[in-house]
């Protein structure tokens, strides 16, 4: 049996990582406490505990229980369990556990909705996508969503040194574990503890004897392995968005080495054209008119970038973040235009001036299109007061200068020019 089969946690104290909902007081062992199980979500990364919480709760629940996997399941294997309630073993009800769910589609997970609401059937699925993605939700409301984060290299190393004593006390050959082995083994793992126990397994078969006859892990051994640092990203999932929000926030927070980490991690990922298409639009929407040649800067770099490629990419995107997170920064462009659409959502239009309207045919004049327009080239400063939002709209204002050198000018120009006659 694999290390990590073998010594899966059976309670749930034993459990690594995972604080924020499995602790004293902590959601998790409050329900295993008063035994009150909901219908819940698990999400969150491989190897961080979703289907050994699941198991724990399964063998405390007075519920007959079933397990099933997404990936390789039908709607018959659904069916097959419905077609055990009532029979013996279910007077409490079933648990069903249903692993990566968003594999099911939408009438596969809509199958099992009358039995939950009922409570025949206690749900408990896990899935490493974002519930809210992928998940119907009908479900999803009955449900409670629990997210489990990846685990901290001190908790690895921690579950590490635990899962070695209890083997050591299992087993004939006793291991020597270096803590720079342990360490080693943490910082490839990616936050994954099945990965790293797989590790430590794969290190054991290749470990030596050492002079007290013990069976010795160390750095070279770790090193003999070759292992590259395990790395979760999903072009189509959840990690690839948060990664982008945490890249855009990270610019729009005028912190360039946070921004250039997360470069860092896209690249890796190898989506140049998110990357692109992000780096683009926040040199309009954070940086704007506070620095409004930004935006040519960026589509140079990023010109560059796409035809580049990947690897000499990652230069001119470095330039590209730098230059956005080290910029001043101002959204007026952007509230404007989102102030300007919500009042088109949610306001009657009135009709256009009539001399805003377009005069270049013939006949326009028999129906007062462009009569009366004041042409400002005309007059002064290239200026004349004149109304141009339509009549229910003439007191909004959308663009607000903020407080920065270039829009500064801006507000100065346009005191002046709105005060010459």
């Amino acid at each position: 049996m694999p290390l990590a089969e073998k010594y899966r946690p059976k309670t749930i104290d034993a459990i690594v990582g995972q604080k924020h909902i499995v602790g004293k007081d902590k959601i998790i062992n409050n329900m295993i406490e008063k035994k009150f199980f909901p219908n819940m979500i698990f999400f969150g990364p491989p190897g961080v505990g979703k289907t050994t919480v699941a198991e724990i709760i399964s063998k405390i629940a007075d519920k007959k229980f079933f397990k099933i996997n997404a990936t390789n399941s039908s709607l018959e294997d659904i069916k097959k369990i419905i077609a055990e309630i009532g029979t013996l073993g279910t007077d409490n009800g079933i648990l069903l556990y249903i692993d990566e769910i968003q594999s099911f589609n939408k009438r596969q997970q809509q199958s099992i909705l009358e039995f939950i609401e009922s409570g025949k059937i206690t749900l408990i699925a896990s899935t490493t996508e974002n519930p809210y993605h992928y998940i119907y939700k009908a479900i999803l409301s009955r449900s409670i969503v629990m997210e489990f984060k990846p685990i901290s290299k001190e908790e690895i190393m921690e579950g590490l040194l635990k899962l070695i004593d209890r083997y050591n006390k299992d087993s004939i050959a006793s291991l020597n574990v270096k803590i720079e082995a342990i360490e080693a083994i943490a910082d490839v793992s990616g936050g994954d503890m099945r990965s790293a126990i797989n590790i430590l397994e794969l290190a054991i078969n290749e470990s030596r004897l050492d002079r007290e006859g013990n069976l010795l892990i160390d750095e070279s051994v770790i090193d003999k392995l070759n292992i590259a640092t395990a790395y979760n990203f999903d072009i189509d999932g959840d990690v690839h968005y948060n990664l982008l929000s945490a890249f855009q926030k990270s610019i729009r927070g005028s912190d360039p080495d946070a921004a250039i980490y997360y470069l860092a991690r896209l690249i890796k990922g190898g989506d140049l054209i998110s990357i692109c298409r992000r780096l683009l639009v926040i040199a309009s929407e954070d940086i704007g008119l506070a620095y409004p040649n930004a935006i040519t800067i960026v589509k140079s770099c990023v010109d560059s970038a796409m035809q580049l490629g990947f690897p000499e990419a990652r230069i001119v995107l470095a330039q590209a973040t730098i230059i956005l997170a080290t910029s001043p920064k101002s959204n007026s462009s952007y509230m404007a235009i989102n102030s300007a659409l919500d009042d088109i959502d949610n306001m009657v239009q009135d009709d256009i001036p009539d001399y805003l309207k377009d005069s270049h045919y013939s006949g326009a004049s028999k129906i007062a299109h462009g009569i009366g327009y004041l042409y400002p080239h005309d007059y002064s400063n290239n200026y004349v007061k004149q109304e141009y939002l339509p009549k229910n709209m003439r007191n909004k204002k959308y663009y607000i200068a903020q407080e920065n050198k270039f829009e500064n000018s801006i507000k100065k120009y346009m005191e002046a020019l709105k005060a010459s006659k």
